[in-house]
């Protein structure tokens, strides 16, 4: 059959033989391993304490930006202190987590830190019910623990306005679910012919061409994808964020994810644009490491001076990347004081030379860390 009798690759008569030009990919691969072997590099002469705030800070941005995809905001400080509490990392006082990011955490560690188990029905079916706790998808009641029926009408990707929307893409019918994902589940957990980081591409694609559930079926591709890349890098703890990467290139992303579902077999170009975004992932976590040794030093450096916990919490939030500018009142709304308290904190670090002023005076004044260490 050719392309052009079939509008998505899953209606062809050959699916699912995956075809891809090797000597293309090559190249990429080699690349990928190069930068994933300088990143691992400078982890082993960090020490453990830092692999794990390095480790945190990959899994929280994994988190955070692989519902972010779907658009949805999760709270960065609950989804960090309960990963923080799972891996036993010390980042101080932990901020209250819902049961909604307590799901999507569980699914992500599961899918790494459990990346050696057999992928199976029942073990997505968890996954999926830990994404919508409530068993509903914002307003919609979804189907849970088990594939999606089609009862109203086929699976459609679609966008735009209702009446005016474009449909992207068309998953196959329910009745062919059971026996698509066991073909699945047989080639992810058995041995294959693929390497390893092109096992990684072609179960992400997949796994989202069949788009088995209501609803999710994008967050849990990108967790399949993590569970094949920590079994291609022969270790469950993770230090890049895939997702982080898609999400900064999420427009990228769906177009070559529609190009693919609808052209050939032949997902060259898919693969060399999942392995660029990888290589883009692993060189952001290079930043990322940078990041965290900065804070340590900081830390280093102050380490005797005395300061009291709302100062603590402060100078971590702004270590950690603070978005926006740092002012009086949201000194004061996030450490939960008053106005006269942030000021007193302020002008106490101000005066021992910890931050200092930023932008214009008045009621414009903002704050920032003094130079940090090199």
């Amino acid at each position: 059959m050719k392309s052009g009798d079939y509008k998505y690759i899953w209606q062809a008569g050959d699916w699912p033989n995956w075809r891809y030009d090797l000597t293309a990919v090559a190249g990429p691969m080699a690349e990928v391993s190069r930068a994933q072997g300088l990143l691992l590099g400078r982890l082993a002469d960090v020490g453990m304490a830092l692999r794990g705030q390095a480790s945190l800070a990959a899994l929280t941005e994994d988190v955070v930006k692989t519902s972010e995809i779907e658009g949805e905001r999760l709270n960065v400080d609950s989804v960090r202190s309960s990963i923080a509490r799972r891996l036993g990392v010390d980042i101080g006082a932990l901020a209250p987590v819902d049961r909604h990011v307590e799901g999507v955490v569980d699914m992500v560690l599961d899918a790494t830190d459990n990346c050696r188990a057999p992928l199976s029905p029942e073990r997505l079916f968890g996954w999926h019910a830990a994404l919508f706790p409530t068993g509903y998808s914002g307003l919609s009641k979804i189907r849970i623990g088990g594939w999606r029926d089609d009862a109203g009408g086929p699976m459609q990707v679609v966008s735009g306005p209702i009446g005016r929307q474009r449909v992207h893409f068309e998953a196959p019918p329910a009745d062919r679910l059971a026996a698509e994902t066991r073909r699945f589940f047989d080639w992810v957990n058995g041995a294959t012919k693929e390497p390893p980081l092109i096992k990684a591409g072609l179960g992400h694609l997949w796994f989202v061409t069949l788009h088995p559930f209501d609803d999710g079926n994008g967050r849990i591709a990108r967790a399949i994808g993590d569970l094949l890349l920590a079994r291609a890098d022969g270790s469950p703890q993770r230090f890049y964020s895939l997702s982080a990467q898609i999400q900064r290139e999420r427009k990228a992303y769906y177009d070559i994810l529609e190009r693919t579902q609808k052209g050939t077999l032949d997902v060259t170009a898919w693969l060399a644009w999942f392995l660029d975004a990888l290589h883009r992932a692993v060189d952001q976590a290079q930043l990322t490491l940078d990041a965290v040794l900065s804070k340590a030093r900081f830390w280093q450096r102050w380490a005797t001076m005395p300061l009291n916990e709302r100062q603590v919490k402060l100078l971590n939030r702004l270590l950690d990347g603070f978005e926006g500018k740092l002012t009086t009142s949201k000194w004061a709304a996030i450490a939960r004081c008053s106005p006269d308290t942030a000021l007193r904190d302020i002008n106490d670090l101000l005066a021992r030379g910890v931050l200092r002023k930023s932008g214009a005076g008045g009621r414009s004044t903002s704050y920032e860390l003094d130079d940090l260490p090199a």
